[in-house]
């Protein structure tokens, strides 16, 4: 599909798929290098976890972010998660997954 092809009636007639509109890797990472020369290092962070993500397949990124939601993972089962994304690789997503176990574990959100 050509760039003049992604427009608001193509949309509208569902000629668009999320296949269309996901963004690429390299797109997030240039986001990313972007934000930390502006001093935003949290906002360049969250922009490499997207770069991540976005070779995931859809039902991945949705069990993550169900494991991610209180009381439904255990700490094994998030420690787990947390390994698999380190070989995926995810780095910087599975030590999200670990701050969050450590969180939810100092308040209960744990299963």
């Amino acid at each position: 599909m050509t760039e003049d092809r992604f427009t608001v009636a193509a949309a509208v007639d569902g000629k668009l798929t999320l296949a269309d509109l996901r963004m690429e890797p390299a797109a997030l990472v240039h986001q990313a290098d972007v934000a930390a020369a502006g001093g935003n290092p949290q906002l360049a962070e969250n922009f490499l976890r997207a770069a991540e993500l976005a070779v995931m397949g859809d039902d991945e990124v949705m069990n993550l972010y169900e494991a991610l939601r209180p009381h439904r993972s255990t700490a094994s089962e998030l420690a787990a998660l947390a390994d698999t994304l380190d070989a995926t690789p995810a780095p910087l997503t599975a030590a999200l997954v670990r701050e969050a176990a450590a969180v939810y574990e100092r308040r209960g959100l744990l299963k």
